[in-house]
């Protein structure tokens, strides 16, 4: 079944293209990106009068000032900047993009689904290492940095996806992940949970992540294959295979690629995650702390 093409009014998208080039262009620029994200989102949600009172000294509630000082990234904290390896000067200029996407997607035009797909596609542009030409991102998507993140032409990524970048994430062209799938290039130790490795995890061109659906950190989904609902990828999918399971394995190729997939004897799934490994190490000057404070000494551990 083919989509229809749906269209808005004239007039509504000259004004949401003017929005969106506007914004684009001070992302661009030189301008402090706080600053500009702060704009947006203070338009966005109506509070230019407030904001504008307030910084002419008038009264405001303490709920308002909240409010107003959070539209500005610089006033926010986000989980993933507490992780001690990350690119600290990548970083600052992602969760401001970030921040823009995340508090876009609460106002009421992030159901415009239009205007939405536009200005997400204008946003991953500056958040992402790479992103390709006509994708679609669907509301609720969150990132852990965004930097990380690589993305082919003509993908489409649905409701409630998670993309977890804190190690490296590679999207093919066409390829897509339906609503709720959740993708990790991090790992946590058994019994160290502070301990995380992070990995390189590919989604390659044409496959399919459906729905709720999980990938593991450093697995890969081969060319044209499809990773049924709620299914855990544990290891890699080959091409053009369909796997289904908790953890996944390969029921069948698809149909006409008989000649040119890989055969699995027991549709147990190969992997090659170790080699795909990113090795980080921290700044001297970085604070570690635990976090959980367990005791890491199991009764049973060699002397």
């Amino acid at each position: 079944m083919t989509k229809r093409h749906v269209s808005l009014p004239d007039d509504a998208e000259a004004g949401i293209q003017a929005f969106i080039d506007e914004v684009d262009e001070r992302l661009s620029s030189e301008e402090d990106t706080c600053d500009v994200v702060r704009d947006v989102l203070i338009d966005l949600n109506g509070d230019r009068d407030a904001w504008e009172a307030w910084q002419a000294g008038e009264s405001v509630s303490k709920a308002t000032r909240v409010r107003l000082q959070g539209y500005d990234p610089c006033n926010a904290t986000l989980e993933s900047e507490y992780y001690a390896e990350k690119d600290e000067s990548k970083f600052q200029r992602s969760k401001h993009f970030q921040w823009l996407w995340r508090q876009f997607d609460a106002t009421a035009m992030a159901d415009n689904v239009d205007f939405a797909l536009e200005f997400r596609q204008m946003l991953a542009n500056h958040l992402f290492a790479e992103c390709g030409d006509n994708c679609r991102f669907f509301k609720g998507i969150s990132v852990t940095y965004g930097h990380n993140i690589e993305v082919g032409d003509n993908v489409v990524v649905h409701d409630d996806v998670h993309l977890d970048d804190r190690g490296k994430l590679t999207i093919g062209d066409r390829a897509s992940l339906s609503d709720g799938v959740h993708v990790y290039s991090h790992d946590h130790d058994i019994v160290d949970q502070t301990e995380v490795r992070n990995y390189h995890t590919i989604v390659e061109q044409n496959a399919r992540v459906t729905y709720d659906a999980m990938v593991r950190a450093g697995c890969k989904v081969g060319e044209n294959s499809v990773v049924g609902a709620r299914a855990v990828v544990q290891g890699d999918v080959p091409a053009h295979h369909i796997v289904v399971g908790m953890p996944a394995k390969s029921i069948r190729v698809k149909p006409g690629w008989e000649s040119v997939a890989e055969e699995l004897e027991t549709g147990r799934l190969p992997s090659e995650k170790e080699d795909r490994e990113i090795e980080y190490e921290l700044d001297d000057d970085v604070e570690v702390f635990d976090e959980f404070q367990r005791d890491l000494n199991p009764p049973d551990a060699p002397e």
